[in-house]
């Protein structure tokens, strides 16, 4: 990190210049993440505001048919590191107005890639607008192919493209010709005018779309993009990583400050394969949203329960066969230490 971007930030905040202010910041972040501070350049990110009001001009015009505003992400953003390169490289391609301007994510379900976006959106200061495909498409002969064009011409009308980034969240609707199966003319109708839009749109205009399903796409609609982004590069080892940090990101947002990683690694051991990031977040949230707050650690209590369902039958032999340490044991089932180490010792003497 330079002297003169630490005084370019406090003359951006005095002048009031957001948009300067976010990209210098962000460039002091990738400062800090290249020589290898990652954790304090995801901080630096997740403390830009996301810019996502609309003007009174925006609200009452009538091109916004067939979109709707999308909150960007305040969170942290877990990917795995080639996956974060060539989301950064994104973003390098927007802010140098490259030209290069469509962009497709694809990948499992939870695998992070509406979240990217959101982010995405965020760092760069730019409003996001998702495309409503279910009003797109009508089951009228032609209708959907007319709503097709409305939705680019909402794109190409739009004031203030350098401001904002369209989102074409998962895209399958459109792409795998499920208008109407009845009408093979109407699909075809559809498909074609979209993929002549997309040729056609203009480089001002950032277009990012999302998928499960690219495998099954016509090649000829992959190449409408510019870049395509896979999601599903996560190793077991990114998967701890990613667990740990939505861990405690959501500590922090419950304003819970007693942790037991050691605990919660034993416990997220018993899941094989680890699920995907999304499904992480609902499991860990969800855990420490139900737990009660008068058992000590009772989060990782009840995240043990969601991930070992048949925990009522379990003995205290059976948690140490586990791995589990007697104070993990009194954690887990809420069974004093003492009476722990009296009923191991017991057994043992049986044995």
């Amino acid at each position: 990190m330079k002297k003169k971007d630490i005084l370019n930030l406090i003359r951006y905040h005095a002048d009031r210049n957001e948009e300067a202010f976010n990209k210098t910041a962000y460039s002091i972040a990738e400062d800090f993440s290249a020589s290898g501070d990652k954790d304090l350049a995801e901080y630096i990110v997740a403390q830009l505001s996301p810019r996502t009001a609309w003007t009174a001009q925006e609200q009452e015009a009538p091109y916004h048919a067939f979109f709707r505003p999308l909150a960007s992400s305040n969170g942290i953003l877990p990917l795995p590191e080639p996956v974060m390169q060539d989301v950064r490289g994104i973003m390098n391609a927007i802010t140098n107005n490259t030209g290069v301007n469509r962009f497709l994510f694809s990948g499992r379900p939870g695998s992070g890639k509406t979240e990217c976006v959101k982010h995405i959106a965020r760092i760069l200061d730019r409003r996001l607008l998702m495309a409503d495909f279910e009003s797109v498409i009508d089951s009228r002969l032609g209708q959907t192919a007319k709503n097709i064009s409305q939705l680019f011409e909402t794109m190409t009308r739009y004031p203030q493209p350098d401001k904002v980034i369209f989102l074409f969240d998962e895209i399958d609707s459109i792409a795998m010709d499920r208008i109407d199966t009845r009408d093979v003319r109407e699909m075809g109708r559809a498909t074609s005018a979209f993929l002549r839009y997309m040729d056609d749109i203009d480089d001002r205009i950032i277009l990012i779309a999302t998928t499960n399903l690219a495998s099954s796409f016509d090649k000829a609609f992959i190449r409408r993009f510019d870049y395509v982004i896979d999601f599903d590069r996560y190793s077991q080892d990114d998967l701890e990583e990613v667990a740990e940090k939505i861990l405690a990101d959501q500590l922090s947002q419950f304003d819970i400050r007693e942790r037991n990683i050691a605990l919660f690694r034993k416990i997220m051991s018993l899941l094989s394969p680890l699920p995907y990031p999304g499904d992480l977040k609902n499991l860990i949230r969800t855990s420490i949203a139900f737990s009660s707050r008068e058992e000590n650690l009772g989060y990782l209590k009840t995240l043990f329960q969601k991930v070992c369902p048949g925990y009522q039958k379990l003995t205290v032999q059976d948690y140490r066969s586990m791995g589990f340490t007697i104070r993990d044991i009194e954690i887990l089932s809420g069974i004093p230490r003492s009476t722990v180490a009296r009923m191991l010792k017991e057994k043992a003497g049986e044995d």
